[in-house]
């Protein structure tokens, strides 16, 4: 495993560390992170996300989708039913039990789920209040130098 030192950027950047502290997270957690089940993640508008997750053989009934701060954890765990009447001769579709879960960055939210085609779609969207966007700020100078500014 490769480590960077990202320690230069701390010169130029101001109340980053919990940004950098994840990504120390995330560089150590992919190396043991499961691969099942297979998910995409996509950019569907300019604040909005999608999160589609291959859940063949799973209901609605078998999954969970909880939102906490920051983070998005979708369980399965497939309910024992019935034995079927037959015998599997080769099971390749899996139905074991599985936790993904995924960071989330500030002022994303889920917006909604579905289950469509073997697939679960989770939709999100970054919503970041006002108070947070970015303004200008105007430059003033003082009374008496606008006013010989404005003379000349």
């Amino acid at each position: 495993m490769r480590s960077y030192d990202l320690a230069p950027l701390y010169r130029s950047t101001v109340g980053f560390d919990r940004l950098f502290s994840l990504m120390d997270q995330v560089a150590g957690f992919e190396q043991s992170a499961p691969s099942y089940p297979p998910y995409n993640i996509e950019k569907t508008g300019e604040n909005a996300y999608r999160i589609s997750l291959a859940v063949a053989g799973f209901t609605e009934a078998d999954l969970t989708i909880e939102a906490e701060p920051n983070s998005l954890i979708i369980r399965g765990d497939k309910a024992t039913g019935a034995p079927r009447d037959g015998a599997y001769l080769f099971q390749g579709i899996a139905s074991r039990q599985f936790e993904r879960r995924f960071q989330l960055a500030d002022y994303v939210s889920v917006t909604a789920a579905r289950l469509e085609n073997g697939l679960l779609h989770v939709d999100l969207v970054r919503e970041v209040p006002e108070a947070r966007k970015p303004r200008v700020i105007p430059i003033s100078a003082p009374a008496g130098q606008a006013v010989e500014h404005l003379a000349a």
